[in-house]
């Protein structure tokens, strides 16, 4: 796993991004025209997949009103209060593989989860 960058959030919510995970979210910031002053990566967990929950990460132009941000690596981070429940002590990485390349998620708060490991359970 790369080096990661642990960031304190309000609250007691501590997210954690690799090096790998920070570079290609600036990659992906840049692709979509997004400005870092107001822009960054929507961190969210939603109802669904073959678990219970799934992550989901986005690109937004600005968050809401509501949400906890965090500045990471020089990265802006939105996560909303539904999801920073599940996200507390989570490690995001972005790795490359013969099997192919993606961002993965180390949830130790998981208590099970599946094969496609964008999915858990808690």
């Amino acid at each position: 796993m790369a080096e990661s960058t642990a960031q304190a959030l309000p609250e007691g919510l501590v997210l954690n991004l690799t090096d790998n995970a920070v570079a290609e979210v600036r990659k992906f910031i840049a692709a979509e025209n997004v400005t870092a002053e107001s822009g960054g990566l929507r961190v969210s967990v939603l109802p669904g997949g073959c678990s219970g929950f799934k992550y989901s990460l986005n690109i937004e132009d600005h968050g809401n009103e509501d949400d906890i941000t965090a500045e990471i690596n020089g990265v802006r981070v939105f996560i909303d209060a539904f999801s920073a429940q599940y996200l507390s002590g989570v490690t995001i990485d972005y790795v490359t593989a013969m099997q192919g390349s993606g961002f993965t998620f180390n949830n130790p708060n998981a208590t099970g989860g599946c094969g496609c490991g964008s999915s858990f359970n808690a």
